[in-house]
């Protein structure tokens, strides 16, 4: 195994991810457009874990551990269909999912999640 990091989409405050060990950890991905309800919005959410997972060279078959934060436990049936549709069947992750004061009231999601390369 490499002790190289791989930093992906880096600027001064945070990488969108980062590649270490075997490992992608990405940063907590919000979506872009926030008119969208949680439907929409774990869509959104979902498709760029997909992208930094393709850009690090792995895919949600390989993800270990995700972290879904929701704005309120209302978005939970809504947010969980979209998550049924993304996770590969038989390859589900440890999952943890919470409530939080999201930094942009709009905002109804954040994911973060670790995957094996």
């Amino acid at each position: 195994m490499s002790d190289a990091i791989r930093r992906i989409d880096q600027n001064q405050r945070r990488s969108r991810a980062v590649v270490h060990g075997g490992l992608v950890y990405t940063a907590g991905q919000v979506p872009d457009d926030l008119s969208q309800d949680i439907t929409g919005q774990a869509r959104q959410v979902f498709g760029k874990i997909d992208d930094l997972l393709r850009e690090a060279g792995t895919d949600k078959s390989r993800v270990l551990s995700a972290q879904v934060w929701l704005k309120t436990r209302d978005d939970l049936a809504g947010m969980n269909a979209v998550w049924d549709a993304w996770v590969v069947e038989g390859q589900t992750p440890a999952r943890i999912c919470g409530r939080v004061d999201m930094n942009n009231p709009d905002c109804r999601i954040e994911v973060q999640v670790i995957a094996a390369l």
